[in-house]
């Protein structure tokens, strides 16, 4: 999993090896719990669902089930970001500098909204989630990374999802409020990718709908992207998965239809659709960072979400992880924050992604690019806000 660049699918199977490690040891039964937290681990990974393995709430519960059985603390949950953001970087998110009035204002009507929320937490008042949508609408500054930008669309994500963790975030949120108002100017880096991974969990798991366009041009702000497919229900998400699972399976079945990537099996319809995909991008990312323009880069983030979209599909993790890093750093571009660095680590990172590229076409593995995707996370989530 390391190899094929399944991030989340590699700390999921840590946890299920730790397990596993604990029972050898200590002569410790092989619960239920595990049984079936390797059943449906099992299934996931069959069906070859990047986006399942990072988002899926059912098996960050076995995730979090699984580290205390191996010893962890029960009091210290993994945070859902953990799985659902491995190996990706987030930038910093900004407060905007308001006027002490205006802020003190907003507080206090957040933290009435918020205790008539905690009063009745199961079923929060409707009048209470507007107040707080209303809230963060006022709070929000001009700047795309704006941290009550992607506040509003995590609240809206999470209205359907009513539990501790919503609550825990909406308090969390009143904090910030406060250092907001004594002068913090950046969010911190935990709670950025905990609200990030929020509002990416529902879209990476059931795609969005004409509606939701906003909501995923900010997920592109962030590095990720979504399918715009839509099911009806979860079940009818689960039967067109279990469709799609068995075409992936027969197809795999037929030697001729396959090809071998490293430690990827890949379906060789999906490969050609993929080359296609990439040979389209590829001119798109020979620019220089910081010699484009905001439509150039603009063109470069699209490209590079296509390639990582594709990569995705066809079970290159790696491969998907850098160009949805290199496409965040040219989205960047297009918000007039050009790289502190002159784009160099944006440049690599784009060198690194056409190379493995040209690897994948010749019908070869493609290189590791853990060094060059932590170079490019590392310039990015160290960015001038």
């Amino acid at each position: 999993m390391r190899d094929a660049g399944w991030l989340a699918g590699l700390r999921y199977a840590e946890a299920l090896a730790a397990v596993a490690g604990e029972g050898a040891a200590g002569q410790l039964a092989i619960t239920a719990e595990f049984r079936q937290a390797l059943r449906d681990f099992r299934g996931a990974v069959a069906r070859r669902n990047l986006r399942e393995l990072a988002c899926s709430p059912v098996l960050h519960a076995h995730y979090d089930a699984l580290r205390r059985l191996a010893g962890a603390p029960a009091a210290e949950a993994a945070p859902f970001e953990v799985l659902a953001l491995a190996g990706r970087p987030v930038p910093p998110a900004t407060l905007a500098a308001l006027p002490a009035e205006r802020l003190a204002h907003l507080r206090a009507a957040y933290e009435a909204a918020l205790l008539a929320v905690l009063r009745e937490p199961e079923a929060p008042p409707a009048a209470a989630l507007e107040a707080l949508d209303n809230c963060l609408a006022a709070l929000a500054g001009p700047d795309p990374y704006d941290y009550w930008r992607l506040a509003r669309a995590c609240l809206r994500a999470l209205q359907g999802a009513p539990g501790t963790s919503s609550r825990r975030w909406l308090a969390r949120g009143n904090l910030v409020l406060r250092e907001q108002m004594g002068g913090t100017r950046v969010v911190a880096p935990a709670l950025v990718r905990e609200t990030l991974a929020l509002v990416w969990r529902d879209f990476a798991l059931y795609g969005a709908a004409a509606e939701d366009a906003a909501e995923v041009e900010l997920l592109n702000d962030y590095g990720l992207t979504v399918d715009w497919h839509v099911a009806g229900s979860q079940a009818s998400e689960m039967l067109w998965e279990v469709d799609a699972a068995r075409a992936e399976a027969d197809a795999l079945r037929d030697a001729a239809a396959t090809r071998q990537l490293g430690v990827v099996t890949v379906n060789g319809h999906a490969y050609e659709d993929f080359l296609q995909t990439a040979d389209a991008s590829m001119a798109e990312l020979t620019g220089e960072p910081g010699a484009v323009d905001a439509g150039q880069a603009w063109r470069a983030a699209a490209a590079a979400y296509r390639v990582g979209s594709a990569a995705a599909a066809l079970g290159l993790g790696q491969t998907a992880l850098m160009a949805d890093a290199v496409a965040l750093g040219w989205r960047r571009i297009t918000h007039g924050l050009p790289p502190d660095d002159g784009g160099a680590a944006l440049a690599a990172g784009s060198d690194a992604l056409r190379a493995a590229l040209y690897k994948i076409a010749a019908g070869v593995a493609p290189p590791d690019l853990a060094a060059a995707r932590a170079a490019l996370g590392a310039s990015l989530e160290a960015a001038r806000p």
